[in-house]
């Protein structure tokens, strides 16, 4: 199960990590990018498999395609900045890592714009 490579790989790195963080700090923080890197490339694979599903699903109930990849965005956009600000506090930089979280929370906002006018203007047409 591909869980259980995700897993092994995440504590060998891990106990490498730990062990060389004394001896050779930046070698350790390498092994932890290219871990997260690693593990990342390994999950977009099952992850293009559920966008491809949820495509499908979207066209059948005919929601405009706009909406869809907008949120598929927003998705991405959280799990890429998620990812970049743990990769800054494993390095030791947390006031970075909030600052990219930050900007991820103001692109998913801006990104968010256009499905809340939508549903404002879907509002209105309802009201009487």
């Amino acid at each position: 199960m591909e869980i259980f490579k995700i897993v092994g790989l995440g504590i060998i790195a891990t106990i490498l990590t730990v062990v060389l963080k004394n001896h050779r700090p930046e070698i350790s923080i390498q092994i932890s990018v290219v871990t997260g890197i690693i593990i990342f490339i390994l999950i977009v694979s099952k992850l293009t498999s559920v966008l491809e599903v949820l495509n499908l699903f979207s066209k059948k109930i005919n929601v405009d395609l706009v909406y869809i990849s907008t949120i598929f965005k927003i998705v991405g956009i959280a799990y890429v900045s998620e990812f970049g600000a743990q990769i800054c506090r494993d390095a030791g930089e947390g006031a970075i890592a909030s600052k990219i979280e930050f900007a991820g929370k103001i692109l998913i906002m801006v990104l968010a714009i256009p499905i809340l006018l939508a549903l404002f203007n879907l509002i209105v047409q309802l009201m009487p």
